[in-house]
């Protein structure tokens, strides 16, 4: 897999956890772990995203 189809399907992945924890923080039945949980998927995703976009990253 290229870098750059790596990067989309990452920044895919980032965008779907971000609308999966807008719902879940929109519905009650969420707890506050759950909320957490995916809050640190979409960070550790963010962090590989901008590791991989850093010129000296290849």
């Amino acid at each position: 897999m290229s870098l750059q189809a790596h990067l989309n399907e990452l920044q895919a992945k980032h965008k779907a956890l971000e609308a999966e924890l807008a719902e879940a923080m929109n519905h009650p039945a969420s707890t506050d772990a759950e909320i957490a949980e995916l809050k640190r998927k979409k960070l550790r995703i963010k962090d590989e995203i901008t590791r991989l976009q850093q010129p000296h990253a290849a």
